[in-house]
């Protein structure tokens, strides 16, 4: 039997929901044509990191091994060294238990870095790309909402 954790580190102010599903043998690895960037070795101790466009409305990463160790660091940030989502994993095996993520990016300025925790002798392929694009038109559709409120040609609506 195979067991998964999924803990929130943060302070009980911010709950978290996650969802864990299985995917068939195909799933994920099937369709290697969807990933922008990919599959690229990324060795122990190293990092990489991807920007997006601010039509990008989420992304999908894929993180695998040859079948050693699997530990890593994927982190969502907006701004420079401004984490907004951090996911820190390990497997014992990631050939056998490969990891699969679909990250939401609302906003401008969004990039992804992806981290390799382990030592030199431990690198990792990581495919990454856009999952799912919006459909924002205008420059101001693409500024991050700083308060509840918008403005619409004078007519005001809320987020």
């Amino acid at each position: 039997p195979n067991t998964i954790a999924v803990r929130n580190i943060g302070q009980m102010e911010f709950p978290m929901a996650a969802q864990i599903e299985a995917v068939s043998a195909a799933g994920p690895l099937g369709d290697i044509q969807r990933y922008d960037h990919g599959p690229m070795t990324i060795q122990g101790g190293a990092l990489r990191t991807y920007p997006f466009d601010p039509v990008v409305d989420s992304v999908q990463v894929l993180l695998k091994t040859d079948g050693r160790p699997l530990n890593a660091r994927i982190e969502l940030l907006q701004g420079p060294n401004n984490n907004k989502q951090v996911i820190e994993l390990y497997t014992e095996d990631g050939l056998d238990r490969p990891f699969f993520a679909i990250l939401e990016t609302p906003g401008s300025g969004n990039v992804v870095r992806i981290v390799n925790s382990a030592t030199v002798e431990f690198p990792l392929t990581c495919s990454i790309g856009a999952y799912k694009m919006g459909s924002k038109d205008s420059f101001e559709e693409m500024q991050p909402v700083i308060s509840g409120y918008g403005s619409n040609n004078g007519d005001f609506r809320a987020y």
